[in-house]
């Protein structure tokens, strides 16, 4: 026999192995049971959530022989075509190319026809938000009031896109994301049934983060990997053979306060490697996710103690820029460089709210100060006021000296340390806040006060 993937081999053949999609499966069994059947079903979530999986059990079902308790028999001859794609009465039409308004006629025209062996003549449109707009408008009466016997079933990762007079006519069922505890599990269960030993746990951990909620993407990366394992699978194994980078590097990323150089060392490493630069920005940002996480209280992260929960959100706002830039760079070994080093950099500069509150401080600390008080002058002694007064009797009288300008004496009394603080106007406070808080953006956190 021919070697099939993951993908298809463990493909649910009922309901109950369906996985992370509880709501749609009760709805479309009591369906079954009640016998409240529509005439139109839209199936719509991300990639590898079991869209075309529900859709073909749904198929199934509808025409079984042998029906018992919502779920198909997979072993009357209606349940086999199905599964194989050889049933005359379930039709799979890819929307991506049969999208125009020819292929909407000809569907228009067959609907007429009865089902040859089932109860049913079911269409299944995959990826329907691709048909055209005149495509969509000349099915909208068929599918309104379609015969007895047919049945559509649509299924798209894009909903937003089907015309709303589409939506209106059919029962929409949104598909989850498969948390990553979901995919770890039933990859472990393929695990079991097909012998492979799972040396490390942390291995299938690293394909479920990858899958990004998707089990049919997880499926295709855990096939990759038994191939190039060969035997029992290793967290190593699986960072080499996905691509990742090692575990050693995130380390010494997370313990390299101050040292700049590491950021040139780690470059050169990925680098040599034949790495991608640009997916090492992307497993960066889950890493550092994983530290804000763990600061949080939500699961743990080992490193996630050297770096603070301000710092830790403006490296994650430095990763996600990056992680577009670099598609545009000239170099990207280069530009990885300097987003490592404005990493390390982070360790030495404050937060925003923190210079703020500091110059906040300072600002207190000048109100409530006082200016020095001078030195107490000695009074002049007898023959220093007798100079004094002989100085002045032999100076000549000035004939109708000018009016001096006055003078305002300085004050020179000074406060007491106990006196109430400056008050400050609204208006003057308002403009000082925003002089402080200018100062601290382009002093680009690097303010320190003794």
């Amino acid at each position: 026999m021919s070697y099939q993937v993951l993908a298809r081999k463990f493909r649910p053949k009922f309901f109950s192995e369906v996985i992370g999609q509880e709501a749609v499966i009760t709805t479309l069994r009591h369906a079954l049971a009640q016998k409240r059947l529509a005439q139109a079903y839209l199936f719509c979530g991300c990639r590898g959530t079991g869209k075309t999986t529900l859709a073909r059990l749904f198929a199934k079902a509808l025409n079984c022989t042998q029906l018992k308790d919502g779920e198909p028999c997979n072993h009357c001859s209606s349940c086999i075509d199905i599964a194989a794609g050889h049933s005359l009465d379930v039709l799979e039409i890819d929307g991506a190319s049969h999208r125009g308004i020819e292929d909407i006629r000809q569907i228009n025209e067959s609907v007429h026809f009865s089902p040859t062996s089932g109860r049913y003549k079911i269409y299944l449109i995959d990826e329907v938000h691709m048909l055209t707009k005149e495509a969509f408008n000349a099915l909208l009466k068929t599918l309104e009031e379609p015969p007895e016997h047919v049945k559509f079933f649509f299924a798209t990762t894009e909903p937003h896109k089907v015309p709303a007079t589409i939506l209106s006519r059919c029962q929409r069922f949104n598909l989850m994301r498969l948390s990553e505890e979901q995919i770890i599990k039933s990859l472990q269960t393929i695990a079991d049934q097909l012998s492979i030993e799972m040396q490390e746990p942390q291995a299938l951990e690293l394909v479920a983060r990858l899958a990004e909620g998707s089990l049919r993407d997880a499926q295709s990366l855990f096939d990759q990997l038994i191939v190039f394992a060969n035997g029992k699978i290793t967290a190593s194994m699986a960072r080499q053979a996905l691509g990742l980078p090692e575990w050693e590097l995130l380390q010494r990323l997370d313990q390299a306060k101050g040292k700049y150089e590491e950021a040139f060392a780690i470059t050169e490493q990925l680098f040599n490697s034949g790495k991608s630069l640009s997916y090492f920005l992307e497993e960066l940002a889950r890493h550092f996710r994983q530290h804000l996480l763990a600061k949080r209280g939500i699961g743990s992260s080992l490193g996630a103690e050297h770096y603070r929960e301000e710092q830790l959100l403006d490296i994650m706002e430095l990763l996600q820029e990056a992680t577009v830039a670099i598609k545009t760079t000239p170099s990207e070994r280069v530009y990885v460089e300097m987003v490592l080093l404005k990493i390390l950099r982070s360790h030495e500069r404050f937060a925003l709210v923190e210079l703020v509150q500091r110059l906040e401080q300072l600002e207190q600390r000048l109100q409530h100060s006082s200016p020095p008080p001078k030195p107490p002058t000695k009074p002049a002694t007898a023959q220093q006021q007798i100079m004094n007064l002989a100085e002045t009797v032999k100076k000549p009288p000035e004939a109708s000296p000018r009016p001096k300008p006055a003078e305002t004496k300085p004050q020179t009394e000074t406060k007491p340390s106990s006196s109430p603080p400056i008050k400050l106007e609204a208006h003057t406070k308002g403009r000082l806040d925003t002089l402080m808080r200018f100062a601290a953006k382009e002093l680009n956190g690097t303010l320190k006060l003794d």
